[in-house]
């Protein structure tokens, strides 16, 4: 997903967030909430019914099929779906560690390619990595708000 408000994103204050949350097209709050405001209202109902409406030996029913829920409820393996879920975001998180574009990767492949002893070779091989450094960060600027507040301006990544 593109982010269009990333300059919003690096000048985010603490007391701000909850607005910058409101302007994330992906938030979870923004998927969610409609079941959170289902489960909230059913939730009450269920509470003000049990406590205001119910005669003692209703409310004795009403615990004994609450025990009989939660008794079937954990056969359900949450901890291994929970384990199951944790580990597929690791994974992404990782795969997407490892295929940032480092630029000693490159570097060595452009030693490697690049020949020459020369002063020819040499400025080559120099200015090929200052457009590869360049792009690095260009591209890191876009993504990390530590960088994009040490370079704010193209003034400044010039400079």
């Amino acid at each position: 997903m593109t982010v269009t408000y990333s300059s919003k994103v690096a000048n985010a204050t603490f007391f701000g967030f909850h607005r910058l949350l409101l302007k994330w097209k992906g938030s979870i709050y923004k998927l969610l909430y409609r079941e959170f405001i289902l489960f909230a209202t059913l939730y009450t109902a269920i509470s003000v019914l049990y406590r205001f409406f119910l005669t003692g030996s209703q409310k004795r029913f009403f615990e004994k099929l609450s025990i009989y829920c939660d008794k079937y409820a954990e056969q359900i393996p949450v901890t291994f779906v929970l384990g199951f879920y944790v580990t597929l975001v690791v994974n992404r998180w990782w795969n997407q560690f490892v295929n940032l574009p480092w630029p000693d990767r490159l570097m060595f492949l452009i030693s490697s390619c690049v020949q020459g002893r020369d002063e020819y070779g040499r400025l080559l091989r120099r200015t090929l990595m200052r457009y590869v450094n360049l792009t690095s960060l260009l591209i890191f600027r876009s993504v990390s708000t530590a960088v994009y507040k040490r370079f704010p301006t193209m003034d400044h990544v010039v400079g």
